[in-house]
């Protein structure tokens, strides 16, 4: 039986100065602030999805895909993270804003014209993928419209299923059904992510009192604390994260 409430035996209050999330460097120096921007475990995550689009394309073009890779990382791990950044602090960094704001104009910026220039290299189709991802990132991380593409379906959507298809489409200039089964499978793969992640950061950023305790069948009671209700979930997510790294990366040397 799980108890929550105030009858509950063990009463915590959150220490709100906590890291922001797991693999954020504890503030000290301006440094690990903008490292902590980057998010590396999503960020690394989300760019294997670009990996795994390139590599079940019929033919993988090196330049392509590392253009696809430099501009999803722009957009994605920089411009993207930025935005969230400005936009009520979640990582509580120091930035001032005005970097935060010129960091997402350039990067952003950077994106879209790899983007353009790879279509006007290749097909002129590409250019809507282009649109597209240089909208979402600013729509999402600002939650415009009352946050009306700030949801886990979004985040699903442009996080998991566009890097991939992108990315296939990019190489490949068409869309096939593998591809579209491998963009719903790392929409599946995301939304995950975000299932797991939300709980998290609702405790480690927003809470700061969380009472409750665990009974057990034999009578035994354990208390609930922080460190005991998003350890799972945390380390779920840091394992994901390396998993998605490694597969993306075995396919591509597969097709090598």
């Amino acid at each position: 039986m799980i108890r929550i409430g105030k009858s509950a035996p063990l009463m915590r209050r959150i220490n709100t100065e906590n890291a922001p999330a797991f693999y954020a460097l504890a503030h000290g120096g301006a440094w690990k602030d903008y490292l902590n921007l980057f998010h590396l475990p999503y960020t690394g995550w989300h760019l294997s999805y670009v990996v795994l689009g390139a590599a079940i394309a019929p033919t993988i073009h090196l330049d392509r895909l590392l253009a696809t890779l430099l501009a999803f990382f722009l957009a994605v791990g920089i411009g993207a993270h930025a935005l969230d950044e400005l936009n009520g602090r979640p990582l509580q960094t120091k930035i001032p804003r005005a970097v935060l704001a010129s960091l997402a104009a350039v990067s952003l910026a950077g994106a879209v014209v790899l983007g353009v220039v790879g279509g006007l290299a290749g097909t002129v189709w590409t250019l809507p993928f282009v649109g597209f991802g240089g909208f979402i990132v600013v729509a999402y991380n600002l939650g415009l419209w009352n946050g009306r593409f700030h949801s886990d379906g979004w985040f699903a959507l442009t996080w998991g299923a566009f890097p991939a298809i992108t990315s296939y489409w990019v190489q490949a200039e068409t869309l096939t059904t593998p591809a579209c089964l491998l963009a719903l499978g790392c929409f599946a793969f995301s939304l995950a992510q975000r299932t797991l992640s939300t709980q998290v950061r609702n405790i480690r950023r927003r809470t700061v009192r969380l009472e409750g305790s665990i009974e057990t069948s034999d009578g035994e009671v354990l208390g609930l604390d922080r460190s005991s209700i998003i350890a799972a979930p945390e380390r779920a997510l840091g394992l994901l994260s390396i998993t998605a790294v490694v597969l993306a990366a075995g396919l591509l040397a597969a097709r090598y």
